[in-house]
Parts: C-alpha cells; structure tokens; sequence
C-alpha cells in the first residue's frame, strides 16, 4: 500500500511538471479577445489559438522554443479591413502616384518626372483630388495634350470615379463629341471635350490600359500584401474583381505565394458574371471568392452620388445611376439562387432607397445572407427600417467622413448633412457594422479607420470637438467593426475576427493600448507585430 501512494504521489508531482508543447507562446500586459478581456498570454499550435490566460497561467502549462515576450505591449485581433481594392490597387502600384497634389500644376510636374523612367506605351496615374486645390474646378486637357501628344495619358481621380485623359486616350478609346454613355457623363466646353469623364463613361479610356506581365502582377501584389500586414492587416475584403485578376490570384494562393486572407467579391461585369456566378462560391486557401459587387451610383465628391434632391453647389445635377434597379434585381435574384452575398456600392440617398427597396423584393424578410451595402454614405431617415427588416449590413469607411468633411456641406446642404457619415445610427440598426478603409481611395491604415471612428477628426485634431459627434463609434465598437464585425460581415466569425480557442491565430502586437490612451495618441501607436494564423 505504502509502495503504490508512493508511485501515485510520483505521477502526480510528474504531471504538475510536465507542460504541453505548442508552437508558440505570447506574453503581453494585456490581451483584448473581443470576449475576455482580462487576459494576458496565449498558446498556438499548428495556426491556431489552443490557450488563453494571464501570463502565469500560461507560462506553467506550456512550453515552445518560439516565445514572443511583449509584457509591455498590448495583443488584439488581427486587422481586417471590410472593403478594399487589393488586386486593382496592387496592379497599379507602377502608376504616378497624384495623392496629396495640392494643384493641377504640381500633377503636371510629376507627370513629366514619371515619364522620365516610364517604359509603358500609356501613362496611367491616380490620386488627384480637385477638392484640395486652391482651384476647385475640374481642370481640362490643354497642357496634357501639350505635353504628351502622341501617348495616351489617363488621370484617375482619387475616389476611382472620375478621370482627366488626353485627347489621345480619347481618340484611341473611340470617344468623340457626339459619344453618350449611360450612367457617364462626358464633360463638354464650348462644344470641345475637356478630357474629364465620370463614372461609367471612363470604360472606354480603362480599356486602352493593357495589363501588366504576370512576373509584374505578382511582384506587386506581394509587396502590397507585405505592406497590409505591416500596417496590422490580417485580412482583407476584396470589392469587385474581374477575370483576369481573379485567375492571378487563385494562382498565386494555390502555389502559396499569397497568404492573407482575402474574401473576394467578383466584379458585375458579364464575363466574370457568366464565368463564375452559376457554379457557387469556392475557396482557394486563404482566398474565399462569395460575393458580388455592384455599383448603383458614383461618388459624392465629383458629383456622381444619385442624390433624392440636387446637389447644393450644382442645383442642376442630381448625380448618376449606374446600374438601373431592374438590372441590380437580376443580378441579386441570380446571386441569391446560387447562394452568392450581394454588395452594392450606394453613397447617395437617392442610389440607397433605391438598392434598399430592391434588396427587400428579393430578401422579403429578416434573415442570414448578410447583403451588404458598401458605403452607406447618405441614407434618408425614412430608409432606415430596411436594414433592420431585412438584416442588411451597412459596409462604411469612417476616414471618408474626415476625407469629405471641409467640403460635404457643400454638396449636401445643412438640412441633409446630418443624414450623412451616420455611423452610430447604422451601427444601432442591426447592431452591428463593418468597418474598412477603400484603399486605395483612403490610406491603408487601420488605425486610422479606428481614430476616426472614435474622434471624427483628421490627423491635425480638427475639429476639436469631432465632425458630427453624434455619430461616433465607442472604442470598443470600432475595435470590433474592424475584427469580428468585419469578420461577420463576410461569415468568416468563426474562424477569425477574434482570440478565442479553436480560431485561427491572427492577431497584432501594439506599443500603446488604443483602448485607453488620448485620442491624439492612437495614431502615434506602433505595430510591433503581426502575426497571421500563428
């Protein structure tokens, strides 16, 4: 008997002793879980979260040659950014950057040093915003064909909704005086095209841009992925993605060559429509390819925003509808019986009554699809109840509010502005929100997506009471817009979003705990690291 307490007491010590071997350990002073808060340390083990405890918890039950000791930093979830552009913008990385130009004169100047080391037969650039020039007014192509008489040079403005071209890009695109585009617009003076279109009608000019080699492709679209993960992304959600990217990309996650995750939505047009649409979503690694994108209407800053009433500053103008309502129902009633999620961009209030309404006569009650409404810019008051009636999940940028804010009024008038960056009332609808950055319209910086959120204010501090203060988001919603929300918007809640046991091991390490600290100190906080399922 003395001899058989004496080996159960042996095993027993051995047991005490003995610690699970993980892949790796990770200390912090505080762990934010989305679900207890009170943690410290986690233990990972082939990709995914297999403990979570204070730091001594963690530390007597585990083992690994791999420890991350960040005792005086924070962990959270990884970063997913709920709406963005990763493949079109990385497929543009060689353009000539115009973001920040502070007058068409300074575009022009950038131009020519591009064109210094461009070897492409076009010159392709992105960025600029009229809006932050002394002169407001959209510029004309005078000097462009000046300067590049015989090369096509196509301008994209910074919301992607309007261009400047040359009248070379518009000789070889077949646009004339006499062109009509629905849903475009083909600015004219003195019966001469300016060289700026809007909205559908920069079709024609995209088409003229070839692509670039694949050996191209894929160099830039690892280096944008490497910049979302030093920027804290774990994840991404793709907006409206045609064919050829699409095959890039599957290709480049079955040969393992990409690693974020990347849920896609497929680009309306009818060759990836008819390609992809009929055979159901599908997954290639971390790429999950589920939605489909549509545009209703354009932009608020050029005037293509499809507004109830006409705009402020152009009592004339009520902006565009790109997609008629009977088209958008064909496309949601295809995607529904195929069991794809919708997404339309609306930023008008005019274009989201409109998808609203044509959501409920194919969703016809609450429910679990998770049709989304990219933007969600202006919507009247009256048009509330149908995401709520209807389960419909607004998709919103909140550094577009401090993006628009020294000009929206403008647009929209005192009376509707208000309507307008309601965040916290869209949130209150359903409770719950998606939150990202349209990058590249907007920075890819998610701590500027939860900054704004929180303070409705620039980088500067103004204004120094928050833009429309009302509809802040708390610190603790914003972190969640941008993790299990955002997640949730794109039904991957539970496999990530979150640190809980059992999900994938995406999370970030910080310098500062953003839950606390000023507000003037958010964008000051360092990732230290990132780490993507383990």
């Amino acid at each position: 008997m003395k001899h058989l307490v004496y080996s159960l007491l042996l095993v027993g010590i051995t047991s005490c002793n003995h610690k699970l071997e993980v892949d790796s350990i990770i200390y912090s002073t505080k762990l934010y879980t989305s679900t207890d808060n009170n943690a410290e340390a986690m233990a990972v083990k082939d990709g995914k979260v297999v403990a979570i405890g204070s730091n001594i918890e963690i530390q007597e039950k585990y083992s690994s040659d791999s420890i991350i000791d960040a005792r005086n930093s924070f962990i959270y979830p990884g970063f997913i950014d709920a709406h963005c552009h990763f493949s079109s913008y990385a497929l543009t990385l060689y353009q000539c950057d115009l973001v920040g130009t502070k007058s068409y004169e300074e575009v022009l100047q950038k131009l020519v040093e591009y064109e210094k080391t461009n070897s492409l037969n076009w010159v392709f650039g992105r960025g600029w915003d009229q809006n932050d020039w002394e002169q407001k007014n959209y510029p004309d192509n005078t000097e462009l064909n000046r300067l590049f008489p015989d090369k096509p040079v196509v301008l994209k403005r910074v919301d992607g909704h309007a261009a400047l071209c040359n009248n070379k890009a518009l000789e070889i695109a077949g646009v004339s005086v006499n062109t009509t585009i629905s849903g475009g617009i083909i600015e004219k003076r003195n019966g001469k095209l300016t060289g700026i279109l809007i909205d559908n009608a920069t079709e024609p000019v995209e088409k003229i841009i070839g692509d670039l080699p694949d050996n191209e492709a894929k160099k830039y679209l690892k280096l944008l992925e490497e910049k979302c993960y030093k920027l804290g992304l774990t994840g991404v959600v793709e907006c409206g993605v045609k064919t050829n990217a699409l095959e890039l990309l599957k290709k480049m996650y079955r040969e393992g060559s990409l690693s974020i995750s990347n849920v896609l939505q497929l680009s309306n047009d009818s060759q990836t429509i008819d390609k992809y649409l009929s055979n159901g979503p599908f997954r290639e690694g971390s790429l999950i390819v589920n939605g489909v994108k549509v545009y209703a209407d354009g932009a608020l800053g050029s005037r293509g925003a499809c507004l109830l009433e006409p705009y402020n500053d152009m009592p004339g103008q009520d902006g565009l509808i790109l997609t008629r309502q009977e088209d958008i129902k064909a496309i949601a009633e295809r995607a529904n019986k195929y069991g794809w999620q919708v997404a339309t961009h609306a930023i008008g209030d005019s274009a989201n009554r409109m998808v609203l309404k044509t959501y409920a006569e194919v969703l016809r009650t609450k429910n679990d699809k998770r049709w989304r409404i990219e933007h969600a810019q202006v919507v009247n008051y009256n048009d509330y109840m149908y995401f709520s009636d209807y389960s419909i999940i607004p998709s919103v940028q909140p550094t577009h509010a401090v993006s628009d804010m020294p000009w929206a009024i403008n647009r929209l008038g005192e009376k509707r502005l208000p309507e307008a960056y309601a965040y916290k009332a869209l949130l209150n609808l359903n409770g719950w929100i998606a939150l990202g950055t349209d990058f590249p319209v907007e920075e890819i910086n998610p701590l500027a997506t939860f900054y704004t959120a929180v303070a409705r204010k620039d980088k500067t501090g103004k204004p120094a009471n928050g833009y429309m203060k009302q509809n802040a988001l708390s610190r603790e919603e914003a972190l969640k817009g941008m993790t299990i929300w955002a997640a949730k918007s794109v039904f991957l809640e539970k496999e990530k979003g979150s640190i809980e046991i059992g999900k994938d091991a995406d999370l970030i390490i910080l310098d500062k705990d953003i839950m606390t600290i000023p507000e003037n100190e958010i964008l000051n906080a360092k990732i230290l690291y990132t780490i993507s399922t383990g």
